[in-house]
């Protein structure tokens, strides 16, 4: 999974975004809660010009966990049709501005048809070079750590650190460096456990339909100022 672990490196290539508040933003509005995720996949298309412009190769969106099947089956229903439409729609736009984008998660729980649709976005953006998005759908981090687990078992291999990455969902992308959260939590909700283990921690007050390019940039900025140790004593010591 990406290059090793270093000190010295101030390069921001991975950014994480658990993406926080739809819900209640709709509530704020008294408007119905898929009104809250609708209007989040225009900040999400955002974000994604976003990373562009500043170059960052990495981008990983947590748009679904496994807990969430635990919602209303309403909102359920309204998140998959949301989900199928922005990948039949969104494809072509991303193929034109370079975007690859990987689904990650659970995809056998979710219908055929939005597992054929997601496969069909994958494979129409694979060559993508400006962008790596990955979209994390019915995914945990204990899954994805279980699921590793399991699959290097079953081939009887090592269990080192090298070969674990090699077997986790995020296999082809280097480890989280910055990992944002909006909607005024701060925890990390069982995401990207493995890959977050030393990324810096943005929180913000902002529900996700209200967080702004400005935002997005302010995160990056803060991230810039911090120093990375790594376990090392830093250069302040």
């Amino acid at each position: 999974m990406g290059t090793p672990l270093d000190s010295s490196a101030a390069a921001l290539r991975h950014i994480a975004v658990i993406m926080d508040g739809n819900g209640r933003w709709a509530k704020q509005r008294h408007l119905p809660r898929y009104e809250g995720h609708r209007r989040g996949l225009q900040v999400a298309r955002a974000m994604v010009r976003a990373c562009a412009e500043r170059h960052i190769p990495y981008l990983t969106l947590f748009a679904f966990s496994s807990e969430n099947w635990r919602r209303p089956a309403v909102e359920i229903n309204a998140l998959l049709t949301l989900f199928g439409e922005a990948a039949t729609l969104l494809s072509e736009e991303m193929v034109n501005n370079g975007v690859r984008v990987v689904f990650i998660g659970e995809r056998t729980r979710f219908p055929v048809k939005l597992q054929r649709t997601m496969t069909n976005m994958e494979t129409v953006t694979a060559g993508g070079k400006t962008l790596n998005l990955t979209i994390a759908v019915s995914y945990s981090g204990r899954w994805d750590i279980v699921q590793a687990a399991a699959a290097i078992a079953s081939n009887g291999g090592d269990f080192t650190e090298d070969n674990f990455n090699l077997h986790l969902a995020t296999t082809d992308a280097p480890p989280v460096d910055l990992l944002i959260r909006t909607g005024n939590e701060q925890r990390i909700s069982n995401f990207m456990l493995w890959q977050a283990a030393y990324a810096e921690l943005y929180f913000s007050e902002k529900l996700w339909p209200d967080f702004e390019k400005t935002d997005f940039y302010s995160a990056i900025d803060d991230f810039s100022g911090r120093e990375r140790r790594f376990g090392d004593v830093g250069k302040a010591c």
